[in-house]
């Protein structure tokens, strides 16, 4: 079996692609190369595909598989030109015979994905679902869906769960957007929390939280937030 299948069956496996939103998500094998790397045995891992890391992923010879988060390839291409650079990456992958993945939103949703990797940072214990349970979930993923809702068994300070974030991330700062309700003090425990990796305005908007934690809202969908006392 070559590297590319065997990597296809294990993110099958972990991420399966029936979680992803395919009504606009580009997921799975996007680059199968009709002459693969000889002796590629190694699979390079990244958020983003850009020039400079695809320039260190081509680099080792023994890569022969890039599984990137976000999917390189988004809207469809009539022609393929070098100076376009998301063009350039697909020809120089395809030209050195290394092929390209993209798991997306089929991690974020899976049970053990993105959304549970974030909702462990907030710290404490806790029940965690999905925003929107997935419909007809594989056998092992019947917990999955969209988004989480983190309810603590206990409420915590903003402040702490703030810092467990940044731990969690390794981050020094990050941004936080808080309603009038959680300024005082003694409002400001958290009890719910609605989390969704990346974009998360339309995941959740219907949720009733006090903690919004996502990768970007837009302005507006922040201020609307704040009026229903929920921190961003």
């Amino acid at each position: 079996m070559s590297l590319l299948s065997r990597v296809m069956r294990a993110l099958e496996k972990h991420a399966p692609l029936s979680l992803a939103e395919t009504s606009w998500d580009n997921v799975g094998l996007l680059v199968e190369p009709p002459y693969p790397r000889i002796s590629a045995s190694r699979v390079f891992l990244t958020i983003d595909l850009t020039p400079t890391v695809l320039e260190e992923a081509l680099t080792d010879s023994k890569v022969g598989v890039i599984v990137s988060y976000h999917p390189p390839i988004f809207k469809p291409f009539n022609r393929l030109n070098m100076d376009d650079v998301k063009q350039a990456i697909l020809m120089k992958c395809i030209a050195k015979g290394v092929g390209i993945i993209s798991p997306h939103t089929a991690m974020d949703s899976c049970i053990g994905g993105i959304n549970d990797w974030l909702a462990k940072g907030l710290g404490g214990k806790g029940i965690c679902v999905p925003i929107t349970p997935a419909k007809n979930p594989p056998e092992g993923q019947e917990h999955a869906g969209l988004g989480r809702l983190f309810t603590f068994d206990q409420p915590i300070h903003l402040l702490d769960v703030i810092k467990n974030i940044k731990n969690h991330l390794k981050l020094s700062l990050v941004r936080v957007a808080i309603a009038e309700k959680h300024k005082s003090i003694s409002t400001n425990f958290i009890s719910k929390v609605g989390i969704c990796a990346g974009s998360g305005s339309s995941v959740l908007k219907p949720v009733e939280a006090d903690l919004y934690f996502t990768g970007e809202m837009s302005h507006h969908d922040v201020l609307a937030a704040l009026t229903k006392n929920t921190i961003n």
